[in-house]
């Protein structure tokens, strides 16, 4: 009897463990009410392919050999993202659909094999790609050879701070409030935020586009910039917080308005969540995650001024902003996977997507090591050690980042339904959670535990 009991227990675990995972890695969706979207449609899809490679294959003039390269590498990596739909995980987000997401997932597979290929190159191969993905790269300079930086600091007149606001000063605050929705937590946002103005005191001797005046860096980078979108992206996650999500089936809205209001919201998050990074009764474990979030996140940063500078790219360039809004669309479901992987204690490993991001920052960062030997050549190794320690001896910035967390802990919202869903009678893979585990999601939790609902968000 001993035996058997065991054994249902451990087969009870075992089903909790892959429930636990499945969530945070292929959320799925039921109750649809427009089924067509979320049939499979395998042999469509496959005809359709099979014709499209006809078409281009025998249709295309193929005298210019280059014009021939070009398209039959986007013809490649579009059937790759094909075989993304069919094959891949769906990731932690349903909306809005989760073909979206295998695609995004597909994308990062390929950035991830393309930097594993670039590693084995040398400089004058890597010169001769770049040149043939845009010619114009021969004649490109770096934005620290053809414009200076830290000049004249004392001088302060309005027509100098107004010409600091441009397009770059918008990207700025309008990343900080991507990054606010993504953290969800003031404290850790501001933790980065300060943090990352002391790297680029740091890495300022390798990178001169990293001095800048101090009425600059604190004033319009900290305050306005990064604080005004952290305030708005906060604003945001308590508006969604507070909201009651019950979605009608667009079969039941009648009117021609309200069916194209429900196509146009299917594009807003069908659930949200308030998530605890910190806990005052945290386990060392869960603390050093957050530090290795933090770390992780600073090299991907620094990563984007590394690669331009060292491959020598503008920030304008399409290699650029290209690779900023992948790494952007990425992060969402990583952090997501890396949270419920951090604070649930039956999720035992993280997601596919949050595996391939960090691969992805480190080969990166390999890149710009092996390739800009002669610019970390010159590195002033006491700097990086106080830039190591500084991420790690942040003591007053955590024990601040706990304080703020606690004091902004709200009551979940018990009235929370994902996708389409009408059944309001268990906790299925569409998302809706029960009054009575809703307002369990932050009692009693300690340590480094955290309830289902905290990673049901979609």
């Amino acid at each position: 009897m001993a035996a058997t009991a065991g054994s249902r227990t451990l087969r009870r675990d075992d089903a909790n463990y892959k429930l636990h995972f499945r969530m945070i890695n292929e959320q799925q969706v039921e109750d649809i009410c427009i089924d067509f979207f979320y049939k499979p449609h395998t042999i469509t899809l496959l005809t359709v392919t099979v014709l499209s490679l006809m078409y281009f294959a025998f249709t295309r003039d193929d005298e210019h050999s280059d014009n021939n390269l070009r398209v039959g590498l986007l013809v490649v990596v579009s059937f790759f993202l094909v075989v993304s739909v069919l094959a891949f995980p769906n990731g932690p987000f349903t909306r809005p659909h989760p073909a979206i997401w295998r695609m995004v997932f597909g994308l990062s597979v390929l950035y991830f094999l393309f930097l594993v290929f670039l590693i084995f190159l040398n400089w004058d191969q890597v010169k001769t790609l770049m040149y043939w993905l845009d010619p114009n790269l021969r004649y490109a300079k770096r934005e620290a050879d053809i414009m200076e930086y830290a000049v004249n600091c004392t001088v302060i007149t309005w027509e100098r701070i107004l010409s600091h606001f441009d397009i770059f000063a918008f990207g700025h605050f309008a990343g900080w409030a991507m990054k606010a929705l993504l953290i969800r937590s003031y404290g850790l946002c501001w933790t980065i935020s300060i943090t990352w103005e002391l790297t680029e005191l740091f890495f300022m001797h390798l990178l001169p586009n990293f001095a800048e005046c101090w009425w600059d860096q604190v004033i319009l980078d900290i305050l306005l910039c990064n604080g005004g979108g952290i305030w708005l992206g906060m604003t945001v996650c308590h508006f969604l917080e507070m909201r009651t999500y019950r979605w009608a089936s667009i079969k039941e809205i009648h009117t021609t308005t309200g069916k194209i209001k429900r196509a146009v919201l299917q594009f807003t998050p069908a659930s949200w969540t308030f998530v605890r990074w910190f806990d005052p009764k945290s386990s060392f474990q869960r603390l050093a995650g957050i530090y290795l979030f933090m770390i992780l996140w600073q090299l991907t940063e620094l990563n984007t001024f590394f690669l331009k500078h060292i491959f020598i790219f503008q920030a304008s360039h399409p290699l650029s902003w290209c690779r900023i809004l992948l790494v952007g669309v990425i992060t969402a479901p990583t952090v997501r996977q890396y949270y419920a992987y951090l604070t649930d204690t039956q999720c035992k490993r993280v997601g596919t997507q949050c595996w391939v991001f960090g691969a992805i920052a480190f080969l990166e960062a390999l890149a710009c090591v092996k390739f800009g030997h002669d610019l970390f050549s010159k590195t002033q190794i006491r700097y990086v050690l106080l830039w190591l320690l500084c991420l790690v001896r942040n003591d007053k910035c955590v024990y601040v980042c706990v304080c703020m967390d606690i004091h902004t802990v709200k009551p979940y919202n018990s009235s929370l339904q994902s996708e389409d869903c009408t059944d309001s009678s268990v906790v299925d893979s569409c998302g809706f959670i029960p009054d009575g585990l809703a307002g369990q999601s932050h009692n009693g939790q300690t340590g480094n535990n955290s309830s289902l609902s905290s990673i049901l968000n979609v």
